[in-house]
């Protein structure tokens, strides 16, 4: 650990933030590919239904997508405090409570996809034409359930002892397996959906398993013993406290998904396809920021714990202007390559052009988005559960939901895609607000602090 004391606590600001986050940003990077890849190749068979069926099956991935963040970054926040606080006891013990706690909730989030399946299917918003689809595919996802939270929680779980390269190298091994996987089963042995939802399982265990090994061969200070396992001196409220908003932004984001699907199915399957085509290649803007932005919550979390606010705003603030710059280059990338993007998905004509102007639509808020998610993963590395979990319900809940019913009525189909930059523009203000006074008040009390030890 002393080199990554040394990287938390002494090295440049700027190198600090490239070692965290320049990782994180190529597992994000991974990500995207990841999520794109089961689109691009059901794509390549020309079928849309198949496309919108994949698209309105997004939600469930990604209910346990929160569940893997809800330990993962819960864990990962509570594990850098404690580590910043020199307490590798305490370190240990939250790892091995968010391992066996992934693994117990998803095979119950298993149970409930496979047994609920009719209710589920109906509250997507699956129609008849895709309906058949989207239970093929979400069948296998369940199963997948298990290994898809355990990745996400072990993958934010390393960076929190600094380890942000061997969470890339678990990323790419299931992304890379999965990519390898997807054109051999959906287009060679002509599998379709079951096709991608398979190599999408295959390629979590790889991950999984890579992780395991990991751990195993003792190369973590951290540790997944059954031994160190414990719900007891808080540090289940550690994890949750933190990882509940973090989940709760990813499930509010299924929850928006629905709502939307719901939506735009009144409009035809198109728009549902064109939507989701769009949503995939728009992730390359938004997951790239969520990386930067995550990737330094450590460094935010241990000088919280160790109480160094200096250095605390000074990485806040460099990763502000890298944010911004990032989000600019994306943007406008993604301005000039948007119908290329599309039509890469599938060459469908009437997708192509809704799915163009929702491209546009998206791009409004890009150059600042990554402001909001330095905001949130500020307030969670700090954790200051109550500004996090408002910052949360804004953007997918309390703003963009009801916007989309608001537009939907005052402006149709136009309405509903420009619903998600407005909310986003007013949760970035919002953001910027709650995050500024929320260090001022931190700061001022350890200012308050050292006066009355003096």
């Amino acid at each position: 650990m002393n080199n990554k004391n040394e990287l938390f606590e002494h090295a440049p600001v700027g190198k600090a933030v490239a070692k965290m986050a320049i990782p994180t940003i190529i597992s994000m990077l991974v990500v995207v590919i990841y999520n794109m890849a089961d689109t691009f190749f059901i794509g390549q068979t020309g079928d849309a239904m198949k496309v919108a069926a994949v698209s309105i099956s997004a939600p469930v991935f990604t209910v346990m997508m929160a569940i893997g963040n809800l330990f993962g970054i819960g864990g990962s926040s509570a594990i850098a405090r404690a580590l910043g606080a020199k307490n590798s006891e305490r370190a240990k013990k939250i790892t091995s409570f968010c391992c066996y706690a992934s693994i117990g909730l998803g095979v119950i989030i298993m149970l409930v996809c496979i047994l609920g399946m009719d209710g589920i299917l109906q509250l997507i918003g699956a129609s008849e034409n895709t309906s058949a689809y989207a239970r093929e595919y979400i069948t296998l996802i369940a199963v997948s359930g298990p290994f898809i939270i355990l990745g996400f929680a072990f993958g934010n779980i390393l960076r929190g002892e600094g380890a942000a390269r061997q969470s890339m190298t678990g990323n790419m091994i299931g992304t890379i397996t999965n990519i390898i996987l997807d054109p051999i089963l959906i287009l060679v042995f002509d599998m379709g959906v079951f096709g991608a939802a398979l190599a999408t399982l295959i390629g979590n265990m790889a991950a999984c398993t890579y992780y395991f090994i990991f751990f195993i061969r003792k190369k973590s200070s951290l540790s997944i013993s059954p031994k160190y396992f414990s719900m007891a001196d808080g540090i289940v409220m550690d994890v949750v406290k933190i990882g509940v908003p973090a989940s709760l932004n990813t499930i509010l984001m299924s929850v928006a998904q629905i709502v939307l699907n719901n939506a735009l199915i009144q409009y035809g399957d198109t728009p549902v396809a064109a939507m989701g085509v769009a949503s995939k290649t728009n992730m390359l803007v938004v997951l790239l920021q969520v990386g930067l932005c995550s990737g330094i919550q450590p460094l935010i979390g241990y000088n919280y714990g160790a109480k160094n606010f200096k250095r605390l705003n000074q990485v806040f603030k460099f990763t502000a202007m890298c944010a911004v710059i990032l989000g600019s280059i994306l943007t406008v990338f993604i301005f000039f390559a948007k119908t290329f993007l599309i039509r890469s998905f599938i060459n469908h004509e009437a997708v192509v052009a809704v799915g163009t102007q929702i491209m546009l639509a998206l791009q409004l808020p890009g150059p600042f988005l990554g402001l909001l998610f330095l905001c949130i993963n500020t307030l969670q590395g700090m954790g200051k559960a109550l500004p996090s979990l408002i910052l949360t319900f804004c953007r997918q809940g309390l703003v963009f939901v009801p916007l989309i019913f608001v537009f939907d009525a005052l402006f149709h189909l136009d309405g509903v895609i420009y619903a998600q930059p407005v909310a986003d523009y007013f949760s970035i203000i919002l953001a910027g607000v709650i995050c500024l006074i929320t260090l001022k008040k931190v700061e001022g009390t350890n200012k308050e602090e050292n006066v009355c030890r003096n």
